[in-house]
Parts: C-alpha cells; sequence; structure tokens
C-alpha cells in the first residue's frame, strides 16, 4: 500500500472536525483582578472553541475584558460585563484572554483538541512569539 502522507494527521486550526464535537471543559473558579495586579491573564491549555464570562461583583464593578494585554491596557479592544450578570458563550478561537475590573468573575470556556504550540501565528506576534494567538489584531499584539 502506498504512503499517502496522513499518517501524522493532527487537528488545526481550519479543522472543522475539532469544533463539532464538545468542547473539553475549562473553568477558571472565582478570579479577583480588582485589587493588586489590576490584569489577569487566564491562559488555556488548547484552543477554544467557545468562551463566556460571569461577572459575580456584587460591589457595582464591570468586568473588563479583552483578548491581548495591551487591548485591555490601552482599553481599545474590550467589552464590559456588568455586576451580576454573565454572557451567552462566544464562539472563538483564542489562547488566553485578559480580564481587570471585577472582585469576582468567572471564565468558563470548552476547548478543541488543538493545542496552543501548535499554534505558529508570528505575523499577529510582532514580538516573535510563535504561541501568542489571542485574536486581536487591532489591539496591537506583542
Amino acid at each position: 500500500m502506498a504512503n499517502t502522507g496522513f499518517t501524522n494527521y493532527r487537528s488545526g486550526l481550519g479543522n472543522s472536525a475539532a469544533y463539532q464535537v464538545s468542547g473539553m471543559p475549562f473553568v477558571s473558579g472565582t478570579i479577583s483582578c480588582a485589587d493588586g495586579d489590576p490584569y489577569v491573564r487566564v491562559g488555556f491549555p488548547r484552543v477554544t472553541s467557545w468562551v463566556t464570562f460571569t461577572n459575580l461583583d456584587h460591589s457595582g464593578r464591570n468586568l473588563h475584558v479583552a483578548f491581548s494585554q495591551n487591548g485591555l491596557t490601552n482599553q481599545t479592544a474590550i467589552f464590559q460585563i456588568p455586576p451580576s450578570a454573565s454572557m451567552a458563550p462566544l464562539n472563538l478561537k483564542v489562547t488566553e484572554v485578559w480580564i481587570s475590573g471585577s472582585s469576582n468573575c468567572s471564565v468558563i470556556a470548552g476547548l478543541t483538541g488543538i493545542e496552543v504550540r501548535d499554534i505558529n501565528n508570528e505575523s499577529l506576534s510582532p514580538s516573535g512569539s510563535n504561541y501568542n494567538w489571542s485574536g486581536s489584531v487591532s489591539a496591537r499584539v506583542g
């Protein structure tokens, strides 16, 4: 039998099957990003299929969410979740999110089988890192 070249097949970003199956669960638990370090990075062990956020802060603080530290720091590429609120899952391929503002929030995601180290997207990471595919081009990643 001839070698067809498919012996080392692995999922990738463009592989639809990786997103059609149920995701592996990722739950952050309680995160406080209101005191001390104002920005918290939540890194995922694999590329997400979907992600959702819950702001459990009862003191009136919004949860700020971005897909890069620059987007969060510059407040140029963020969205906010009001206190005591959550949002519907977002179908996004990301490897990390950055959050701030809330004293009690959680991040829940469905993970694909695509490992973070398999992503080589240097064009989106000017710093030269091949492992940062946060998905926020306009936020000047890197």
